[in-house]
């Protein structure tokens, strides 16, 4: 070979090589901030920990021991599901090209044609596909402590599957993907309050309503049998919501640091205020109570955590604590419905009173950030409940639609036999604790 032919051959083996499917998976990106990817992929690994394993122990260790491994189970396995979900079909119909403003168009399927900067950030679109992944692997998720200790295991992973595409992809792309709600209306969120917890928690109530209650609700007690799990997963919560929250900022920035303090703020006044709650109405304070405190405060500040001052969070801590604890009791004693782990009286009415007053505190006369675009009180506060309404709508007849839909191939509830059998052995042949 000659040398012009030598270094022909060499510069065409080359570009064969650079046009191969293997680099092609890895094309240069434009510049990006290393520093801000860098905290939002450990975010990502904080909100993951909020599901697997925190919310599985939190609620692990509220149900009766014979179904402690189910209600674990679901959690897990709707987090694998979710994240299939999410690469494949999910992402794109949350943050794809905005075209009518209630869906997002075909652009990422399979999260093909990533490798740019997400736009409005300095971090690579992979990285923020990989946040928001976190947040739908948590919501459909959030939902089991309504329906526990008698859905049946193939219905609920039917259901979230399906969910994650009807429910809960539509509402973030109406919010955070450059939706109507976000663009014609001024509807603030900044991390969940209404994509997050209150399409959970009134899709929970659905369920719950067509399910009917547990055996010998309400007048057996079904007391939690492991409180010390509660608290364990509740803790890891708290530490997860800093990177749910913080993250939100979408940079390592005073945003961020914002959102954490106010984050950690709320949660503490919440729990310190169930606490009282419980001293004065029940004599004395629990830790169940100061774990559902604290998650009651957390999903109170979470659509506001940027947006409002220090000394606000500390009254939506406070806040928090004393509706979702009022709630509950309405709720469970008076209307007798068994929303088995209070996911509507918690992340529902706390979702929802935080949408609320981020609309009056925000206010920089309060201690805001101020209001956007030229909004009031009066406007932001109409905006806030037009995408409480048009979420909750959305969620309910959504989730009933599904809830049926999906029952006809695998019904939706177990037997009566199996229910007092627990979940563990009936459905799956596990005991959680062998003290033999």
């Amino acid at each position: 070979m000659t040398k012009l032919g030598w270094k022909s051959g060499l510069a065409l083996s080359l570009g064969l090589l650079g046009a191969s499917p293997l680099l092609a998976q890895a094309p240069t990106l434009p510049p990006s901030d290393t520093g801000d990817t860098g905290w939002i992929i450990a975010a990502s690994a904080l909100v993951l920990l909020m599901t697997l394993p925190g919310l599985a122990l939190f609620y692990g260790g509220l149900v009766r021991v014979k179904s402690f491994l189910s209600v674990v189970l679901q959690c897990a396995s709707i987090a694998a599901l979710a994240s299939l979900v999410w690469v494949g079909i999910g992402y794109t119909l949350a943050f794809g090209q905005v075209t009518n403003g209630w869906i997002g168009g075909g652009d990422f399927l399979m999260l093909s044609n990533l490798g740019t900067v997400r736009p409005g950030t300095a971090v690579p679109e992979s990285t923020f596909a990989l946040f928001q992944m976190t947040f739908a692997v948590i919501t459909p998720a959030l939902m089991v402590g309504a329906w526990v200790e008698r859905a049946r295991f193939p219905w609920v992973l039917g259901f979230c599957g399906l969910w994650l595409l009807i429910v809960y992809a539509p509402v973030a792309h109406w919010v955070w993907g450059g939706g109507w709600l976000a663009t014609r209306f001024g509807t603030l969120d900044f991390a969940g309050g209404l994509v997050v917890h209150t399409t959970a928690a009134v899709s929970a109530i659905v369920v719950v309503l067509l399910l009917g209650p547990r055996k010998g609700f309400p007048e057996k007690p079904m007391l939690p049998h492991a409180p010390a799990l509660t608290m364990v997963g509740a803790a890891l919560l708290w530490v997860g919501w800093f990177g749910f929250n913080g993250g939100s900022a979408l940079g390592a920035n005073d945003n961020a640091s914002s959102a954490i303090l106010s984050t950690h703020i709320a949660a503490s006044a919440a729990a310190l205020t169930w606490l009282l709650a419980e001293r004065i109405a029940v004599g004395k304070p629990t830790s169940i109570g100061w774990a559902t405190g604290a998650i009651a405060g957390l999903a109170t500040i979470t659509p506001a955590a940027v947006f409002v001052s220090p000394g606000a969070a500390m009254l939506f801590g406070a806040l928090a604590a004393l509706v979702c604890y009022g709630a509950i009791q309405q709720i469970k004693l008076r209307w007798k419905v068994d929303d088995s782990l209070d996911v509507f009286a918690v992340h529902g009415v706390g979702g929802i009173l935080g949408t609320l007053l981020l609309a009056v505190f925000i206010s920089k006369e309060l201690g805001g950030t101020g209001y956007f675009g030229g909004a009031t009180m009066a406007s932001q506060l109409g905006a806030q409940a037009i995408g409480i309404s048009a979420v909750m709508v959305w969620s309910a007849v959504g989730s009933a639609i599904i809830a049926l839909m999906v029952s006809v191939v695998f019904p939706m509830r177990v037997s009566e036999d199996d229910e007092l059998e627990g979940l563990d052995i009936s459905a799956h042949g596990e005991r959680a604790w062998d003290f033999d």
